[in-house]
């Protein structure tokens, strides 16, 4: 419905747009050159789409390695602790805890088809234990676990390297550890205002352990990289982007090897999942990117961002920021919608200017926010959301500021 809805503003405004330039203007090609960015863009949505097979592939397989060697369940049992008490109405030995913590693993290591089932089943198993008379008012731990899910902490960002290495960027993984940061600081944010409407005890040893351990790394390596120059920035951080992506690899690998994994035939099955998500990517790719092109070549996103860039100059925030801001306004909205957006400020600007990364940074920095609430209290007959979405949308903020902050640390523009 949402994405149905600005799709429908992607058109009906590049139209009065055409109209207004040619009534002013008397630009009569406007309109012809409209059209001609709509087909221009078709062909550029399916070339991309094409692309994405191969390199999709090779990360769903490596992915399905880990999933069938249990690297979910480890990563569930490492995080165990933490989730206990973040959780406190859920008895510690109920199913839903071993759910929870295999959506959220999944989650964070990009397994989105394997997290989406996960988490659905979770949210069903949560509203067994509502303590609410009526079972429409969400709960505590529901309103926990969905803002968990809508923070999108992501160890590694998959989908948006793809794209990346499609639109021709240099590194496709310059963008890990910056989008990791950017979405811990959300992930912080939403747990934070949580605990304020929710009263959780945040300063049990075991959460102060665990939250404090990993806001000290985080610190540290932001205080560790504020003391570098930009060449300095960008050859360590694809440093230890390189060496991370490969040890993760070589772990799943050795994983499976101990496990006794068929490890090939695993790979193989990952990469089927890949060729059918790049083919069924196709129109949907194409109904987005056709929207925002016809958007883009009518004018009425120069209108769009010229207003946008006049707002922030009152604020004294420079015009870096503004060709990237369309990625950060529709993610919370639309998952497919921000791709488009991500993917049209890669092409138009590329993808290694400080706008192509910052929008892959807004995309990997949280997760479609009203999608998810609609989907996961949707299944369960959730209305009353509570403070649902006021943390999540406070997450939301958080990422996309810190995004902001760390690109202009890692990708200072010339």
């Amino acid at each position: 419905m949402v994405l149905n809805i600005i799709w429908l503003i992607f058109f009906f405004g590049a139209f009065i747009a055409c109209m207004v330039q040619w009534i002013a203007f008397g630009d009569t090609q406007i309109f012809n050159k409209t059209i001609m960015g709509a087909f221009d863009m078709s062909k550029t949505a399916f070339e991309i789409a094409l692309g994405l097979t191969g390199i999709l592939s090779l990360w769903l397989g490596i992915m399905k390695i880990g999933e069938k060697a249990g690297a979910v369940q480890i990563l569930a049992k490492i995080v165990s602790p933490l989730f206990s008490r973040l959780f406190p109405e859920v008895p510690k030995d109920h199913p839903v805890v071993g759910t929870m913590l295999m959506n959220i693993s999944a989650n964070m290591l990009g397994l989105d088809n394997a997290a989406t089932p996960m988490g659905l089943q979770a949210m069903k198993q949560l509203q067994e234990l509502n303590p609410n008379e009526d079972k429409t008012v969400a709960s505590n731990s529901q309103i926990m676990f969905l803002v968990l899910n809508a923070s999108g902490l992501t160890l590694i960002p998959v989908s948006i390297m793809t794209y990346r290495a499609q639109m021709g960027a240099a590194n496709p993984s310059d963008v890990f550890l910056p989008i990791l940061l950017s979405t811990f600081f959300s992930t912080i944010a939403g747990i934070i205002a949580i605990s304020f409407f929710q009263k959780v005890k945040l300063k049990d040893p075991v959460t102060v352990a665990w939250l404090g351990g990993l806001s000290a790394c985080v610190i540290a390596i932001m205080v560790y990289f504020s003391h570098l120059t930009a060449e300095a920035i960008g050859t360590t951080s694809l440093f230890i982007s390189g060496i991370v992506l490969l040890g993760l690899i070589v772990a799943f690998m050795a994983l499976a090897v101990y496990k006794k994994v068929q490890a090939y035939e695993a790979f193989v099955e990952g990469a089927k999942d890949g060729f059918h998500t790049a083919v069924m990517v196709i129109p949907y790719l194409v109904a987005i990117l056709v929207g925002v092109a016809v958007f883009r070549a009518s004018g009425a996103m120069d209108l769009v961002m010229n207003g946008i860039s006049w707002v922030l100059a009152c604020f004294g925030i420079g015009n870096d920021v503004v060709p990237a801001l369309p990625t950060a306004f529709m993610k919370p909205l639309s998952g497919g919608g921000a791709r488009g957006m991500m993917i049209d400020a890669m092409k138009t600007f590329g993808a290694d200017s400080f706008a192509g990364r910052l929008s892959c940074m807004f995309q990997g920095a949280t997760d479609t926010t009203f999608y998810i609430i609609a989907v996961y209290f949707g299944s369960v007959g959730i209305k009353k959301t509570r403070h649902a979405l006021t943390c999540a949308l406070i997450s939301d903020a958080v990422g996309i500021i810190s995004a902001i902050a760390i690109a202009y640390l890692f990708f200072p523009p010339v």
